[in-house]
């Protein structure tokens, strides 16, 4: 840990910066097996995912307009990004920080992910999916420049979607300041304009949001078609030192509203319970089966024990 760590009990790197100061961090890779490993090294910056969670590990597809610095381009690998580790052996990988001079005050979070990518399927079994294990590692990455904003929630876009190929209501929570803001509440109801009636009603507790980030929030609508049309949104987000209230009337278009409909895991096809019946269906055939034989031998032995 560097000397502008702030707290040098915490296991990550959590340390104090100004604007345009630079920073060497070191990390060792300790390589216990008896033969070379190879791990991907990457630096990732701390977004909220669909669970509510500040998320290390993944990269996702686009951040928050806001996020002017993330922290995968303020801090640089130096080195190629898989490195090899000798066999009982360990290894010293660096990252190179340079702050911007025009940063603003608060919190640049992120992580230091590391990831064994040698690992190889020991067995294989035709016809059935094999388990591959994996191995992963990340050390967080918490800078602090000035003095950290108050915490500020916005209502982004709602319209029709998909999450995990299911169909529902897409919610953007957007954090647009740099600060950590954690143990939030939500109580979430969307109703339709045209009959009054309550769609959706969701509650979530505990979730985290990372600095400059939005929260896709998913609110599925399990078996129900979505319906182009005129929606209202209330939303309360909550914590507790602040609380949010948001209101806004949307609108579902045709072609957003076909889109989610056709996610593939909510077309009509074989359902679980289906799927069920047809195996119990099959033990019974199989049983049977087995019956028919048992009698068969049996018939044919009493014929033969006659004959003699």
């Amino acid at each position: 840990m560097p000397k502008n760590q702030l707290d040098a009990k915490n296991s990550f790197f959590d340390l104090k910066m100004t604007p345009g100061q630079t920073e060497t961090l070191k990390a060792t890779v300790y390589n216990q097996t008896n033969r070379d490993i190879k791990v991907q090294v990457g630096i990732h910056t701390a977004w909220t995912n669909a669970s509510g969670v500040i998320d290390y590990t993944n990269v996702p597809k686009s951040f928050d307009q806001s996020l002017k610095y993330p922290m995968s381009k303020i801090s640089q690998l130096q080195g190629p990004k898989t490195i090899t580790v000798a066999a009982d052996s360990k290894r010293v990988v660096t990252t190179q920080v340079k702050m911007p001079k025009d940063t603003t005050d608060g919190v640049i979070l992120g992580g230091w992910f590391f990831k064994r990518v040698d690992q190889k399927v020991t067995s294989t079994v035709k016809n059935a999916n094999n388990i591959r294990s994996a191995y992963a590692y990340v050390i967080g990455m918490k800078y602090t420049v000035g003095t950290v904003p108050a915490p500020n929630l916005l209502l982004g876009k709602v319209d029709a979607g998909t999450y995990n190929y299911h169909r529902g209501i897409i919610v953007n929570l957007r954090n647009p300041k740099a600060v950590i803001i954690p143990n939030l509440k939500m109580d979430t109801k969307i109703t339709s304009l045209s009959s009054g009636k309550v769609i959706k009603h969701l509650k979530q507790a505990n979730v985290q949001m990372a600095p400059n980030t939005d929260y896709r929030y998913p609110m599925l609508v399990e078996d129900a078609k979505l319906e182009a049309g005129r929606y209202h949104i209330h939303m309360v987000v909550k914590n507790s030192a602040h609380k949010w209230v948001f209101d806004r009337n949307f609108t579902i278009t045709k072609q957003a509203a076909k889109r989610a409909n056709d996610a593939i895991a909510d077309q009509p096809s074989l359902n679980i319970w289906l799927l069920i019946g047809l195996g119990a269906l099959s033990m019974l055939l199989l049983v049977l089966l087995i019956w028919l034989l048992i009698f068969w031998i049996k018939r044919r032995r009493r014929q033969t024990d006659n004959q003699a």
